[in-house]
């Protein structure tokens, strides 16, 4: 018995491995296909990407047929490489350079000789291809956008590199992949799926048909539309007021957390990067240090949110009950917290109504005094009313649906105890923070946000740009309100003083007939150290606002850098803002042409200069400001050629 166990082991194993090589080999042509056959070639269909549009169907980004020369290394022959240059406007050492890189890459594989051909390329190379063995050409789609703006918002689509390659096997090399903006936040939706077909070659490695009649092709799968909830119309406006200056506007529907628009200045033409010329266009705008155009001030940039925040302090301070309606402070051109605080008020007695509406440091250093001293344990109080704060969005990531985004920051008592090494915190000691000068740091979008949820007395959702997918769902996250720690009766006074912003305060000059805006100025403090030497720059000019006082359609935040008061140049732009959208034209038509044809170009050239450490001399400076934007305006011209 036990002399027939062993060759009995032997006979099974035996034919269960012939069993699954012939399997394998015959039965199953997957293997097959995944190998790398000579016999079998592998074309890729990719499949336009969706299309996107704004809340109202308006087309923004469309495609366009481009063509990339691919290339198998080792399939190459026999060559007239001079001709090949030529064809192509290539050099010698270019075509050397590019045929090394794919043979690492892989010397079997297609990859990408020369991308993004016009049709003009594309026809001179077609004709002549079949003498140009181991190299073919590629249709693919790039993007062709309806609109020379909204470049933050949609980001572009660039060739994947070898980090995406090795964590992503849907790629391969060559494929176009969204970057930044919703081009990347929604690449798998935007980018379908690609098809696949394989053709049969015999010994002379010529296509004789479909490998099995196409059994194992499929067919490619266009990427899903996007449906965004910007306005056309107001980021188009607000793009324009934004021209010469350096900032951001955000507005958001209250009612939805939709962002109606989202605008960064400076900005580009999305344009810039398509095409031939999308490498050098790049590489001038990412070296643009100074005005930083490809830098999405509206998420990114994290600034002092100035006299807005005494908006938090008031209804902290109620919440609290260290204040009410009623109560009272003196404001003496300012206070004495152990250090004087100014104030632009002058001699008044004031209470929460005026207090807001003239925007009285002194009413708004004392509430906060009392919210810290409130309870014995300091630490206690500067978490209590960080939590306060931190339920209007403010000191985290809001969690909208794009990839990129500031935290901002919101002071707690860890930070504190760092740094006074374990020592009771007295109020006097961060009492800038009451009108936001201190340590809190805020995004636009972040106190655009801010504005919805006091519009909707308490409530936010949180703030996303896709308002619909085809065939599909929108994420529950953003159809789900979100509470801050204020009761909502708490809302009404402080709503009413920022109506009275308008009526009587420091937006009085721009209010607009018939419209109830509840508005706040502000101004933060600006300092840039330079060399070890610190410097005291131009104010930023802040303002918020919602509009209409009751259902209201639209909040907002404008920051514009180094422009001084709030009143100045943010709260027109603010006003312009909300009269175009609830109203669709403007009335205040002196406000609308100074705000267009206002530059801030002069503060900007100051600051240029103390980073260079050096004198203003206007032909240099002019020099290097145009510099960058010079480079781009040729390498558009030569995109346009082309």
């Amino acid at each position: 018995m036990r002399k027939a166990i062993l060759p009995a082991v032997i006979i099974i194993s035996s034919v269960l491995l012939i069993a699954r090589i012939f399997y394998l080999q015959v039965i199953d042509e997957t293997l097959k296909l995944k190998s790398e056959n000579n016999a079998i070639k592998k074309v890729f269909d990719f499949p336009e990407r969706g299309y996107i549009y704004d809340r109202n169907g308006k087309l923004l980004v469309a495609n366009q047929p481009s063509y990339d020369i691919m290339v198998v290394p080792r399939e190459i022959k026999d060559i007239d490489t001079t001709e090949f240059c030529s064809l192509l406007n290539i050099t010698k050492e270019d075509f050397i350079k590019k045929i090394k890189k794919a043979r690492i890459y892989s010397p079997m594989l297609p990859s990408v000789f020369l991308s993004q051909l016009n049709k003009v390329e594309y026809a001179a190379f077609q004709e002549k291809e079949r003498k140009f063995e181991g190299f073919y050409t590629q249709r693919r789609s790039l993007r062709d956008y309806q609109v020379d703006f909204g470049a933050n918002i949609f980001g572009f689509i660039t060739q994947v590199n070898e980090g995406i390659l090795k964590k992503n096997k849907y790629y391969n090399s060559g494929d176009l992949i969204g970057k930044q903006g919703v081009e990347q936040q929604y690449e798998e939706i935007l980018r379908g799926i690609k098809g696949v077909k394989y053709l049969l070659r015999d010994k002379h490695n010529k296509i004789i048909g479909p490998y099995k009649n196409g059994q194992f092709d499929t067919i490619a799968q266009q990427g899903k539309d996007l449906t965004l909830t910007i306005d056309y119309e107001l980021q188009k406006y607000g793009t324009e007021l934004m021209v010469n200056k350096r900032g951001g506007i955000v507005a958001i529907e209250p009612k939805t957390g939709e962002i109606l628009a989202l605008v960064s200045a400076p900005t580009y033409d999305p344009a810039l990067l398509v095409g031939r010329q999308r490498s050098k266009n790049y590489t001038a705008l990412y070296n643009d240090s100074i005005a930083k155009p490809l830098y999405d001030r509206g998420l990114q940039a994290a600034y002092p949110p100035g006299s807005p925040f005494k908006i938090i302090t008031g209804l902290i301070g109620l919440q609290e009950e260290v204040i009410d309606e009623q109560s009272t402070f003196y404001c003496n051109h300012g206070a004495n917290f152990g250090r004087f605080m100014g104030c632009h008020c002058g001699l008044h007695t004031l209470q929460l109504n005026n207090g807001i509406y003239k925007s009285c440091n002194s009413y708004f250093g004392n509430t906060y005094k009392r919210t810290i001293e409130k309870y014995k344990d300091s630490y206690y109080s500067v978490d209590n009313w960080a939590n306060h704060v931190r339920s209007f969005g403010l000191g985290q990531f809001l969690g909208t649906d794009m990839p990129i985004g500031s935290k901002g920051l919101v002071p707690s008592s860890k930070m504190y105890k760092k740094w006074y090494n374990g020592a009771k915190i007295r109020s006097s000691y961060i009492i800038s923070n009451a009108i936001g000068q201190g340590e809190v740091l805020t995004s636009p979008i972040q106190l655009a946000n801010m504005m919805a949820t006091v519009a909707n007395r308490g409530y936010y959702f949180t703030p996303h740009i896709v308002k619909n997918i085809k065939d599909q769902k929108v994420d529950k996250k953003f159809v789900t309100k979100h509470y801050t720690t204020i009761d909502k009766q708490y809302f009404e006074p402080i709503i009413q003083g920022l109506e009275d912003v308008y009526n009587y305060g420091t937006a009085s000059s721009f209010r607009v007939e018939g419209m109830k805006i509840c508005g706040k100025t502000g101004t933060a403090e600006n300092k840039i150290r330079v060399a070890g030497k610190t410097y005291q720059l131009k104010d930023h000019s802040i303002f918020v606002a919602f509009a209409p006082r009751e259902n209201p359609k639209i909040a907002l935040a404008v920051f514009i850098e180094n422009s001084g008061y709030g009143a100045t140049w943010a709260g027109p732009i603010a006003t312009l803002m909300l009269e175009k959208y609830i109203n669709g034209k403007i009335s205040r038509k002196d406000l609308e042409t100074r705000m267009l044809t206002g530059s801030l170009q002069n503060e900007y050239d100051k600051i240029e200069n103390i980073i260079f450490q050096r004198q203003p001399n206007p032909t240099k400076v002019q020099d290097s400001i145009n510099k960058i934007k010079v480079e781009i305006s040729d390498a558009k011209k030569e995109e346009e050629e082309a």
